[in-house]
């Protein structure tokens, strides 16, 4: 039986996740507490989490990426923290891996999971994402979510990082629908980021970036050879930077109008 520093607190956030969030929530049962904040979903996720035993949720407004994960990591017990993102689950291997690293004399203070993309239940071997890693374990007490960042939230780490070999299995792409209204929500977060840095709109970023990203993921990240499904991922991520610099012109405008209503 491990001690309380061994001891692992899985934690998820969720928004109508029917589908993928069973089985998460299956494989990390082997993690001491599990532990979902959902932002009031209303496809029976919080319904069919409060059933679960094992599970505790608690519910809590959506915000940003960093403010939710932010406040889920406030409710966690233990200090090893694995946070996973409802459509991701962790396979045998890994699981294996994480129990042993947890129980190393001196471990690092946070790891990176490599992620295997599925694309519809098929993997998705290039596209851009064959380097994509992102920290999924760490010690709360030497880690916290950046306030720089609403989107693509950034872990600030005190202490080394280590990399697990196992792959976390990432189901990424439901249908073209979900696909795309994600890849809008992270487009009109950034943009929120952006207008906070007081970055201004730009004629030329609007037309090179999206255009770039498609050319970058599709033709030199290979994206190419994940035939149709490639098309599609690679098109549809360079439609949420296309979605960036919209929503910057029009928080723009809206503030721009704020401040003429407002002279005197």
């Amino acid at each position: 039986m491990n001690n309380d520093n061994q001891k692992i607190s899985a934690l998820i956030i969720t928004y109508n996740e029917m589908g993928y969030i069973e089985a998460c929530i299956n494989s990390v049962s082997f993690a001491d507490e599990i532990l979902v904040v959902d932002s009031y979903s209303t496809d029976g996720t919080y319904e069919y989490l409060l059933q679960h035993p094992k599970v505790k949720v608690v519910q809590h407004p959506f915000t940003n990426f960093t403010l939710q994960k932010t406040f889920a990591l406030s409710q966690a017990t233990y200090n090893w923290i694995l946070f996973l993102d409802a459509d991701e689950i962790v396979p045998a291997g890994l699981k294996k891996e994480i129990e042993e690293t947890v129980q190393q004399e001196s471990p690092h203070a946070a790891y990176w999971f490599y992620r295997k993309f599925m694309f519809e239940r098929k993997a998705l071997k290039f596209s851009g994402w064959q380097t994509d890693k992102n920290y999924r374990l760490f010690q709360k007490d030497k880690a916290k979510f950046s306030d720089k960042k609403i989107v693509h939230e950034t872990l600030e780490v005190d202490g080394t990082s280590g990399i697990l070999n196992e792959k976390l299995i990432h189901y990424c792409y439901k249908n073209y629908e979900d696909y795309k209204g994600k890849m809008l929500k992270y487009g009109q977060l950034k943009a929120k980021e952006d207008f906070y840095r007081e970055k201004s709109f730009n004629y030329f970023y609007y037309f090179l970036k999206p255009a770039w990203k498609f050319f970058n993921h599709y033709i030199l990240r290979l994206g190419i050879l994940d035939g149709k499904k490639g098309i599609t991922i690679c098109y549809l991520n360079a439609l949420g930077v296309l979605e960036r610099f919209r929503e910057l012109k029009r928080l723009e405008r809206k503030n721009a109008l704020a401040y003429y209503l407002l002279m005197p």
